[in-house]
Order: C-alpha cells, then structure tokens, then sequence
C-alpha cells in the first residue's frame, strides 16, 4: 500500500462494517444486521416540545452562524453513523448529484455478498448530499431510496424517506406511501394523506386512505366522480369497488391478475381477500410476505429471497427456519428440515451428529445461495467441534466465509486450501495457481491491476462515486471479465477496503459465483 493514497484511505478504511486486518472479527456481517440491532437509528423520533421557553444562562451576544439565502441548505442524510462505517460525511460531496444518480440507476445486480455489503454501506451512512440545486439533490436522496427498494430493503429506505421529511415533496411522499404499503404500516401514512391532499399520488390513493380513515361516505363520494371523470384505470376502479362496495360482490369470481402491479393494487387485492403471490412480482413485494399475515411457507421463499440480496438480518432468517416444523416435504422444506437437524445436532455438542448433519444442511443452503448467511451464523460454533472428513472441509470454508475469515486463515491444518487461505490473509505471492479466477484474484492483491480513474476520483475527493464505480468493475469480473475482476479487487485494496477485497476473493473462490 502506497504513501500517495494516504489523504483519502483513512476516510475510505471501513474498519467497522468492512473491517481492516485484524478487525474482522469483530465487525458485524452488514449495516442490515447493525440497524437490526439498532432499531432506534431506523426510527426517526420526534423530540417533545419544551414545556416553557428556554431562559438565556446569561447576557452575552452568542455566535451566529450565516449563510446566504440564495444557497441551499445542506442535508446530511443516513442511518449508519461515521464510527461505524468508518467513511467521513464528505462521502459526496465532490461528485455532481446527477452523475452519482445515474450511477445508482444503471447499478446492475450485485451477486456477492462483499459487494452488497459495501453498497448498503454507502447508502446508509450519515454523509452530507452533494452540493446541487435542489431538484439534482433530491434527484439523489430518491435514488437512494430507489436501490434499497430494488435490493428489499423497504425498512431501511422508509427510515431515509421519515429523515429526509415524507413531505418534502410529491416523489418524497409516492415513495413513503409505497413503501409503507407493503411494509404494513400504511395507516400513518394515510392519516399524513388525509392532512395533506395535494401530495397524494393518485386520485386513488386519497380514496383507499379515506376509507382507511373511516369516512367511508367522503371515499364513496370521490370515487363515483373520479370514475365518471376517468380518474381511474379499469385495474384500479374494479379494486376499489370491492373495497368500498363489498356486499355487492359476494358472489362474484376472483379479479384476474394484471401484468404491472402497483403497491396499492397489491394492498387492495389484500384487503379484499384476494392477496397476490409475491414469488413473480418484484423483489421489494416479498416484504409483505414476512408479516404474520402470510403463510409460513410465504414467509420462507420471501425469506431466502431477501436474505440473498442481504436487505433480511441472518437471524431473521434463522427465526423464520425454526418457526415451527416443516409438515411436507420437497423443495424448501427439505431445506427447512436440513438446517433444524443440523442446529439440534450442534446443540448437542456432538461431533458425530454434527458430522452427519452439516453435509445436508450446506448443500441446502448451497441450494438457496444462503452459504454466507449459514457461515454467519453457525461457522463460530463449528469451531468447537472437532469435526473430521468432509463436515471438517466444510466447517473451515465455512470459516473462510464468516466475519472471522483471518483467523481461520491462520489455521495451517488444511494446507490442500492454500489459495483460499491466501486470499484471507491477503497474501497470494508464491502461490501457484492456474485457475483464471483465482490468477486475477492474485493480480490483484499483490498490487498488479486496478483502474487508476478510479483511484485518482476517490484522491479528488468523490470518494462515494468511485466505490460505486468500482462495484460495477466488480459486477463485471463477477459475470466474466477477469481484468475488470482483477482491476475491482486491486481498486477495492487501494481504496482502503481491505475487507471487502478480501470477502469478494473468497466467496468467488468457495462459492462459484464467476459465471464466464
């Protein structure tokens, strides 16, 4: 690592979420699992209001702070506190704001965990937005919220739309009344609705949050003129007459299922009883599906679904697993099965057990592209247990996968994992390897490849542009190009982020994620 990186690798080092060297251990898997136990910092709370007027503590004239009222106010926008990403809150702003918009638009799937990891990071953490009128600099803040809901990460998205103020503006409020109803919690948004009309997105909208307010008549009333006036497509006036006319449809058959579904179309199908699987509707329509309101099974494939693009903590997913047991067979309940056998056989203590039990339930999680998630949460325990045979190789990639890679890197026993080995100690000099993967892995590690634009944005100070460019250098060498593979992981060490660079080494080695 080079002198010249030095101004801007200590604001990119993400020795917290993305831990340095000898960090890794301690650092949770993701900003998910932090704000899953953090609630607080996804719940904006409104301070109460002081019971009398606050008294001065003395006469002097205090220091105020100016600016002039043709510039616009700077937001500092983000659930993820500095300390914990590690990344100072002049993440933005030397980049323009229509250019990092763009950049999230054209985000292609990120299917490594490392790299969903960082840009969860980058999204959530508290950082001033880029210097920009304000309709470029919104233009930003929603792109935010766009991705998170692209990836399911409706809980995290609707706390930065309640930070940023749902009312700030009508893309503001469309956004947290979607969200809101697919999360469930649509009566606050509606009772914010009903006091500010001008804001509802649709005519159909302030109709559905009427009734939802009780004044069922006022609902009815704008309804028969929204339709004599063309208010509504023919999906959303057939809806919205079962909702507000049920007894006239007791009888009548099930509504067919239209192409391009809206929030609100999913909700009212809901509320009419006749809900909608999520399995073929986009990813952020399975959040619905892990209320209590759905089936078990439901809440299993929304489950895995979301856990794969890492918006779902791992013990969610582990609490889901273990609800209850699974009364058929086939499919995900042979997983559900596999993973509840093996965790009563590690609560055992027994080597046996667990030898004849880990083998099925990794290749259930194989199955799903749920290893990281299963190495999170077991490869510590594995540990314990003296394991031998294929259960023992499994444990230690297991362990290569975890947050406590590094320290299984030291582990000298299993010397046929040389190059994973490698990878998670940073050090791949000497290694001989023929695998194009690995070879472009190696290239970047020791130093030999990475992209210099990218190097000198971060030097410039658009530190949160250039790692957003290098996630689509890395989206690339996943799917193919092993020089944008080598360059990604080169760029990622560059920049700092050791851990990451690491991570994505790994789990492209153990886990066979390079599809070229």
């Amino acid at each position: 690592m080079t002198t010249d990186a030095a101004p801007f690798l200590i604001r990119a080092a993400l020795c917290a979420f993305l831990p340095c060297a000898g960090a890794a251990q301690d650092a949770p898997l993701s900003v998910i699992d932090w704000l899953d136990n953090n609630p607080e910092r996804a719940t904006p709370v409104a301070m109460p209001a002081p019971e009398e007027p606050p008294v001065a503590r003395s006469g002097r004239v205090p220091d105020v702070e100016t600016q002039p009222l043709a510039e616009p106010a700077m937001r500092r926008i983000g659930l993820v506190p500095p300390d914990v990403t590690g990344l100072s809150d002049d993440l933005w702003l030397g980049s323009d704001a229509i250019r990092l918009t763009d950049l999230l638009d054209r985000l292609p799937e990120l299917e490594l965990p490392a790299a969903q990891s960082l840009l969860y990071t980058v999204l959530l953490a508290e950082a001033l937005e880029p210097p920009a009128d304000p309709g470029p600099q919104d233009l930003f803040a929603l792109a935010r919220i766009e991705t998170l809901w692209r990836y399911g990460a409706l809980e995290p998205a609707l706390a930065l739309i309640e930070q940023a103020g749902p009312t700030r503006d009508a893309a503001h409020f469309s956004a947290y009344v979607d969200i809101s109803l697919l999360t469930g919690d649509e009566d606050a948004a509606c009772a914010t609705l009903v006091a500010n009309p001008q804001l509802a997105p649709t005519l159909a909208h302030s109709v559905f949050c009427t009734a939802r307010s009780g004044d069922w008549t006022t609902a009815a009333l704008m309804f028969d003129s929204g339709r004599v006036l063309g208010r509504f497509d023919a999906t959303e006036t057939e809806l919205l007459d079962r909702f507000l006319n049920p007894d006239l449809f007791e009888n009548a058959g099930p509504l067919a299922q239209t192409a391009d579904i809206s929030p609100l179309a999913f909700r009212l199908h809901e509320t009419i009883g006749e809900p909608l699987p999520t399995g073929s509707l986009p990813r952020a329509y399975a959040v619905a599906d892990l209320r209590d309101l759905a089936g078990w099974k439901a809440q299993l494939e929304a489950a895995e679904r979301l856990t794969r693009t890492g918006a779902l903590p791992d013990n969610r997913l582990l609490g889901i697993y273990t609800a209850r047991l699974p009364a058929a067979s086939g499919g995900i309940w042979d997983r559900v099965a596999a993973l509840q056998q093996f965790e009563t056989a590690l609560s055992t203590g027994s080597a046996e057990a667990v030898g004849k039990t880990l083998p099925d339930a990794w290749s259930a999680m194989q199955d799903a592209r749920l290893e990281v998630s299963f190495a999170a949460l077991f490869a510590a325990e594995l540990e314990e247990i003296d394991l031998v045979g294929p259960a023992a190789r499994i444990a230690y990639d297991m362990r290569l996968l975890s947050p406590g890679y590094e320290a299984a890197a030291q582990d000298e026993t299993l010397q046929h994992r040389a190059i994973p080995r490698g990878i998670a100690l940073g050090r791949m000099a000497g290694l001989r390897v023929e695998d194009p993967v690995a070879e472009a892995i190696q290239r970047g590690l020791e130093g030999e490849a990475l992209d210099p634009a990218i190097v000198r944005a971060a030097g410039e100070g658009r530190l949160g542009e250039a790692i957003l460019r290098t996630l689509y250098l890395l989206g690339d060498g996943t799917h193919g190009d092993t020089q944008a593979l080598a360059s990604a992981i080169g760029t990622l060490r560059k920049l700092g982020l050791e851990d990451t660079a690491r991570r994505a080494g790994l789990e492209l080695i153990l886990l066979d994620r390079f599809s070229g």
